[in-house]
């Protein structure tokens, strides 16, 4: 039987319409693939501080509920200043079963920095930063038979710890992980975004965190600002900008957190050794490694060392991308070790 010419005619059309659908639908789908993605962005506040989170993920889920939940529960191990945190009881006991399991990860962290650092990180040095003031109380200068004293208890080498338990051989020592609590909440933070297959995201807990993947939004790395000594809280300006990917980024600083005593300036970065306030020439390091929490510990431990002794160190720890601003008779100086010198930009 012959096709009618008419009937030959609506196939051909037909197929046609088909094929240009498929066409726009695959011009479409491209489009959608590799246009600029909008990030969601999360923020709260924990720990003293507030934390802020960028994260790009295709099913648009909002992690904040979560997030909330989880930094309460990690609070409830590691914040001093929570009277019933597990820390907390271990600091007015002789020793802690772990009940959660957010005390421990921060202790095995704290155990390799002190000794890696020859004891530049120490979180046994709460008693010394209560007796300065820069605790739950504010006092005056304390006289010098006061810090004798309290260095007798000080040393990360009187806590022992397995992996359910914690306790002291110095009943009188405490823990105090201020100094790396907050890159642990950003590990935690990360660690659960990871978990629900978030690949690209910032995480800011406090001035530190992880840059994973890269800002879908620009197809470039994560940048971030590192601050200027020159500035002060109303007036905040950065000496210096990094590009990162897939790494953690801390930076301890003298800029705000200091007290004045008389005419005398106090750092609230204290020697463990020595029991005072630090007063060298180090102005600010900023550490960059896989983990926050590492170097959250790394930049306090470089801050008490300052930046001569730093330098040296970090020659036998190149899984440390570290960048230095410190002062000299001439003005104020920088260092980059080699690797992050690659990925950083210094303003003059």
């Amino acid at each position: 039987m012959a096709i009618l010419p008419d009937m030959n005619n609506r196939w051909k059309n037909a197929i046609y319409s088909v094929l240009l659908l498929a066409a726009m639908w695959a011009v479409w789908k491209w489009r959608q693939a590799h246009a600029p993605q909008e990030p969601i962005k999360v923020e709260g506040e924990t720990m003293a501080t507030t934390y802020h989170i960028t994260y790009f993920d295709p099913q648009s889920r909002n992690f904040k509920k979560a997030i909330d939940s989880l930094l309460v529960l990690v609070n409830q191990s590691i914040n001093n200043y929570n009277p019933n945190s597990e820390i907390s009881v271990f600091n007015k006991s002789e020793g802690f079963r772990f009940q959660l399991p957010y005390l421990l990860p921060p202790l095995q962290v704290a155990q390799k920095v002190f000794s890696e650092s020859q004891g530049a990180f120490d979180p046994t040095v709460m008693p010394l930063v209560n007796l300065w003031g820069f605790g739950y109380q504010k006092v005056d200068r304390p006289d010098s038979s006061k810090i004798d004293s309290i260095r007798a208890i000080i040393g990360f080498e009187k806590i022992q710890f397995n992996q359910d338990s914690v306790w002291k051989l110095d009943p009188r020592s405490q823990l105090d992980f201020g100094g790396i609590g907050q890159g642990y909440g950003a590990d935690v933070i990360t660690d659960f975004l990871k978990s629900k297959g978030i690949k690209n995201m910032l995480v800011e807990l406090g001035g530190e965190g992880m840059a994973c993947g890269i800002n879908l939004k620009t197809g470039k790395p994560w940048e971030l600002g590192i601050l200027d000594p020159n500035s002060t809280e109303e007036n905040q300006f950065f000496k210096a900008y990094v590009t990162l990917s897939d790494q953690s980024f801390t930076t301890s600083g003298n800029y705000f957190n200091y007290k004045i005593i008389g005419d005398q300036k106090y750092s609230h970065t204290i020697d463990p050794e020595s029991g005072y306030p630090v007063t060298r020439s180090i102005l600010s390091a900023s550490v960059f490694t896989k983990d926050c929490t590492t170097a959250d510990a790394w930049g306090t431990a470089l801050m008490v060392m300052g930046h001569e002794r730093a330098i040296a160190l970090l020659g036998k720890h190149p899984e440390l991308d570290v960048f230095l601003i410190y002062t000299t008779p001439d003005g104020i100086a920088t260092f980059a070790t080699e690797k992050i010198s690659r990925q950083i930009s210094i303003n003059p």
